[in-house]
């Protein structure tokens, strides 16, 4: 039997983005994932699909599971041979009891890692714009956690901590806001003091509250801060004013659902979250190439014989590199045959593999690509590689100039939406998110998946004049790109409506 192993990790303080790349590498290679609650959903959608998951989280006051329970859960999965993955919001060993986890593992002779994650102590304070250290206002930094077991007052040296003047951060103290400032303000500490609490850090919606130690717990309770949040008291605080460049993000708090195959969500995905927009992933389609497929068998067999190679998706390219590897062959195959891509998206797919498009066209769809292909007066035959519901404006202009090809068919597109439930409810809310769409195909499976929600009400990014015409087809309310680029999409959401 393979000898099982627990891997805990470390998931950072909620940004996706500062997940380390070797806990990315261990969640991919995960059996079994274990997580909790404050790890954040674009996190946990990088989990194999093949992988168990196990929701372990908790609350303030209340346990999902039992922390023994955890612990057993570990050992029964890791004694099962398997490669299990401990995932913890923030850093594991930074009262995540990661250190409890793996005592009790080390009783049992079971093999570990650790693998840090960035805490929530230090990047929350980050992107609030208080460095938690400066020259100018300490010369040290004290953590402490406001989280006692049930029933129990926080125990903490409040006498020590004010004579050390450092800056202080508390973690899970929101609930013991009141006796931190009182313990503070007792051990002699200057009520202007200066100071913050950072609620759902280095997510979009964070929110910063700054004031003053006699001020910070009735200002909390004003703005209704809840947990997740950090506390920071220390002259530092007093930096933010200047140095807060988060929320001077220019689509900081806005919602935006990205439709994108799950495949290609990703680049889109993290531009739009270095400007501050809190995103959510919702892929609508999934392509997948034919299997088998006669036509694309015949075409790679006699790949000399066209003078032309068209692509009119990214999907096209890769769906054609399958075809020629599994041949026992490599770009090399495709000699002379020159290449024409829909746009800068398909050039980019062409060129992982060495190879770069000799034509796009200047409007990035089927009627102007084969304009553009009937400029460049082919030689030859013309091989047209492309999804099952293409649009006929390529082939009928081909037609029309009599240019010969074969159109061939060789992946369908399949809808295919996960979390379709939290996307109705985010599509519910008063300040609903906008929706890109980056094909025709995108929008067909959206709307297919939200069922009864107004479309009237939903505000349509759309990639394309024909992904355009597509969502007004189901009346939803369209702004589109100026051009069929990601950099032209990401302009048109900053602009807004």
């Amino acid at each position: 039997m393979r000898t099982g192993q627990v891997i805990l990790v470390g998931a950072g303080p909620g940004d996706p983005s500062l997940l380390t790349l070797k806990g990315r590498q261990a969640i991919a290679a995960a059996d079994v994932v274990i997580y909790d609650r404050l790890v954040s959903p674009e996190i946990l959608r990088m989990i194999p699909a093949h992988a168990e998951c196990i929701n372990v989280g908790k609350e303030a006051s209340h346990h999902r599971v039992p922390q023994e329970q955890i612990q057993q859960i570990l050992l029964e999965k890791a004694r099962k041979g398997k490669r299990v993955v401990r995932l913890k919001g923030g850093d594991p060993f930074l009262f995540g009891r990661g250190g409890e986890e793996l005592e009790f593992l080390a009783q049992h002779d079971i093999d570990f890692q650790e693998i840090p994650g960035v805490t929530s102590a230090i990047a929350v304070p980050a992107y609030a714009g208080i460095p938690v250290t400066h020259r100018d206002f300490c010369s040290s930094l004290h953590v402490i956690t406001g989280h006692q077991r049930m029933g129990k007052q926080p125990n903490i040296a409040f006498d020590a901590l004010v004579k050390a003047g450092g800056t202080l951060v508390f973690l899970m103290g929101v609930h013991a806001l009141h006796n931190i400032c009182e313990g503070l303000l007792q051990a002699g500490m200057s009520s202007d003091m200066p100071a913050a609490i950072m609620e759902n850090g280095t997510v979009s919606k964070q929110r910063t509250i700054q004031a003053t130690l006699s001020t910070l717990e009735q200002k909390a309770e004003a703005a209704k801060v809840e947990s997740p949040s950090v506390i920071v008291i220390g002259g530092v605080c007093s930096l933010a004013k200047k140095l807060n460049w988060f929320d001077h993000l220019p689509l900081k708090n806005r919602k935006i659902i990205v439709t994108r195959p799950k495949e290609r969500a990703g680049t889109l995905s993290e531009r739009l979250r270095a400007l501050g927009a809190d995103v959510t992933e919702f892929p609508c389609i999934e392509t997948i190439p034919y299997t088998p497929c006669p036509e694309m068998e015949e075409a790679i067999l006699h790949i000399d014989t066209y003078a032309w190679l068209v692509f009119t998706s990214p999907a096209g390219v890769s769906t054609l590199m399958d075809w020629v590897y599994a041949t026992n062959r490599d770009v090399r195959v495709l000699g002379r045959i020159r290449l024409a891509a829909i746009g800068p998206g398909t050039d980019r797919e062409l060129r992982k593999y060495g190879l770069c498009a000799d034509l796009i066209p200047d409007v990035y769809d089927g009627a102007h690509l084969a304009k553009a292909l009937c400029k460049a007066q082919p030689t030859g035959k013309v091989l047209i590689l492309r999804a099952q519901w293409g649009t006929p404006a390529l082939t009928d202009i081909l037609a029309q100039a009599d240019i010969a090809y074969d159109d061939i068919r060789c992946y369908e597109t399949k809808y295919t939406c996960p979390n379709v439930e939290d996307v109705r409810q985010l599509l519910l809310q008063e300040d609903a998110p906008m929706v890109t769409f980056t094909s025709t195909s995108t929008v067909r499976g959206f709307v297919s998946a939200i069922g009864d929600i107004p479309h009237e009400k939903i505000t349509a990014v759309c990639l394309g004049k024909q992904t355009e015409e597509e969502a007004q087809k189901y009346h939803l309310r369209t702004i589109t790109a100026k051009e069929a680029t990601m950099d032209a999409l990401i302009a048109r959401i900053v602009e807004g409506e």
